[in-house]
């Protein structure tokens, strides 16, 4: 019989698609296998294409339903235990979006069939689920691969930064701390592409962000630094202002040069594809991570720049000052927020304004202090032990206190900052001699302006005021010393010295009568020698002169003129003491006695003889 070839027709096409899928059915073969016997099959006939897509499409959609079944098996994928369910996990959202992108490009060239157009659609839904199930992965991982920094690893990876920088100019690229764990970074870029690709960028940054900002939200916390609104910080007590203050300034430096870059580095690692818009993503996250941290610190800042200006807070306003303003380029460098960026700029300028108004306090408060009591035993006023060494302070800021008390336009006929020091310490030198006049005692007058003006020089020629101020306005205070120096042996010693003279003891003869007369005299004299330097030991034991040295000086330069003068006078009329009765009584002391007890003076303990 003959027979007659015929065309298949639409049920032809039908039995010899329906042939081929249990072909593929009824065969045992693995992933590769079928997929070469696909390929071969639909090289036959372009109708046979779909069967391919089906298969693949089947088996990927199967995978991921799999993990999203139902709430009860819905843990997470078993990315540290079983990497190679993660991998087959992310290799079924791959073919699923490499047949999305097959089947759009198809589209945009043939007509599409229904079938077509159901996978598109069940292939919508399947990412829609694997992006939801990524997004939480992705969370998760960050969350338990998050290293929990203690405040001492931080500052040791503040030190490592800090020396890198110094010995290779680097920008923080080499970090002493991890802030992930080195192999989850891997897991996080594996999912983040994927999460990319399929558009779902917004969500992947939000997870990334909101993670991340808790992690340094908890570092600061670490750190020292609390959230705390700029209301509060107007009413803390200067102690405990001071507290916070100080681990501001820490920080803030360790934020630059630890925490930011680590960020950086995490961004750059994390979102490095070249099928998306790497760089704009590594922006964003970064920005959104680290901006509540900064405008945190500067928020801080801002409150303590606007708070009331009182001199003790001057040396740390100036801290924050200079940290920020060190740090500043560095961190404008990696962030690109233009609200960041200007908020940093403007709490810089109004620390600056602090640091200008809160020295005018200083200046005041040194000219105004007019307390009236008069310091015991001429000591060291409080004053100037406060005044030297806010000063000395002074000096080690002074190139930041120059760069800012010198720089305004409007201000050009303000007078420079080593002649506003000179101001300074005149104010201070006036106050002490006012403060000088409480003391009805000339002798004690003159030792507490040698015991002030002392200190001063010694912190002057200790510190950076020495170069500040120079060579001759030492030289002129120590010229004053000596004045004080002269002043006291008058005041003091004039009439002790006086009993030593010969005025007034009359004519000296060899009689014996003359002799017995002249004793009487001398007797009268010693005595009254005696009451004196007595009653100068009993005082001056008392007074305090803290330098050892100058205070050395102070019992040779009085032995110089006291020992020698009582010995010579003693040789003088030594027949005629001799001559006295009992001039042992009247004698009390030998000159080393004298010599012995001048050893004593201005140790502030009085003492008797």
């Amino acid at each position: 019989m003959d027979t007659t070839p015929t065309s298949p027709g639409a049920d032809g096409e039908d039995r010899l698609v329906a042939t081929a899928q249990q072909i593929m059915k009824s065969l045992s073969l693995n992933t590769q296998a079928r997929e070469d016997m696909l390929l071969i099959l639909s090289s036959f006939d372009k109708r046979l294409s779909n069967i391919s897509t089906g298969v693949r499409f089947d088996a990927a959609e199967k995978l991921i339903l799999r993990w999203d079944s139902s709430p009860s098996t819905h843990h997470p994928l078993p990315w540290e235990d079983s990497p190679d369910e993660a991998a087959e996990y992310l290799s079924a959202v791959d073919d699923i979006l490499q047949l999305v992108a097959e089947m759009s490009i198809r589209s945009e060239n043939e007509i599409t069939d229904r079938s077509d157009k159901e996978i598109m659609d069940r292939a919508e839904t399947a990412i829609q689920i694997a992006m939801s199930r990524l997004e939480d992965e992705f969370r998760l991982i960050l969350i338990r691969n998050t290293v929990l920094l203690d405040a001492e690893t931080i500052r040791k990876g503040s030190l490592f930064v800090t020396m890198k920088n110094e010995e290779s100019d680097s920008e923080g690229d080499d970090l002493g701390v991890e802030l992930i764990n080195g192999d989850a970074v891997i897991e996080l870029k594996e999912i983040a592409d994927r999460m990319m690709r399929s558009g779902y960028e917004k969500e992947c940054v939000e997870a990334f962000t909101s993670v991340r900002r808790d992690a340094l939200d908890e570092s600061l916390m670490i750190l020292g630094v609390e959230k705390i609104s700029m209301e509060q910080v107007q009413k803390i007590e200067w102690s405990a202002l001071d507290e916070k203050m100080k681990k501001w300034v820490e920080a803030f430096k360790i934020t630059v040069r630890v925490l930011l870059p680590g960020e950086k580095r995490l961004c750059y690692q994390i979102f490095n594809g070249a099928e998306y818009e790497s760089d704009k993503i590594r922006e964003t996250c970064f920005n959104e991570t680290t901006k509540g941290i900064i405008m945190q610190l500067l928020n801080f800042g801002e409150a303590v720049a606007i708070g009331q200006k009182s001199p003790e807070k001057l040396f740390r306003v100036l801290d924050m000052y200079d940290a920020l303003a060190a740090d500043t380029m560095q961190m404008m460098l990696m962030v690109t927020d233009e609200v960041v960026i200007n908020e940093v700029k403007w709490v810089l300028d109004l620390l600056g304004d602090a640091v200008k108004l809160t020295f005018v306090e200083f200046e005041n408060a040194v000219k105004e202090e007019a307390s009236k009591k008069p310091m015991q035993n001429g000591e060291i006023h409080p004053l100037t032990r406060y005044v030297m060494n806010y000063m000395k302070l002074i000096g080690d800021y002074s190139e930041t206190l120059i760069s800012l008390l010198e720089s305004d336009d409007d201000h050009e006929n303000e007078p420079s900052f080593a002649k506003r020091l000179l101001l300074l310490m005149s104010s201070l030198e006036s106050n002490l001699e006012e403060k000088s006049k409480l003391y009805q005692d000339g002798a004690l007058h003159a030792i507490f302006l040698i015991n002030n003006i002392h200190y001063i020089v010694k912190k002057v020629k200790e510190s950076e005021l020495g170069r500040l101020l120079g060579d001759d306005w030492v030289r002129t205070r120590r010229g004053w010393i000596r004045q004080y120096e002269t002043s006291y042996l008058r005041a003091c010693w004039t009439k002790t010295l006086h009993c030593l003279k010969d005025e007034g003891i009359g004519f000296r003869s060899r009689s014996s009568r003359d002799d017995a007369s002249m004793a009487v005299v001398l007797k009268e004299r010693f005595k009254k020698f005696n009451a004196c330097f007595e009653e100068i030991y009993r005082a001056q034991t008392a007074w305090k002169v803290h330098d050892s040295q100058l205070r050395e000086e102070l019992r040779i330069t009085i032995s110089e003129k006291v020992i020698p003068a009582y010995r010579s006078f003693m040789g003088r009329f030594w027949r005629q003491l001799q001559s006295g009765k009992r001039a042992a009584k009247y004698i009390k002391y030998a000159p080393e006695d004298l010599e012995n007890y001048l050893l004593d003076l201005f140790e502030g303990s009085r003492k008797s003889t």
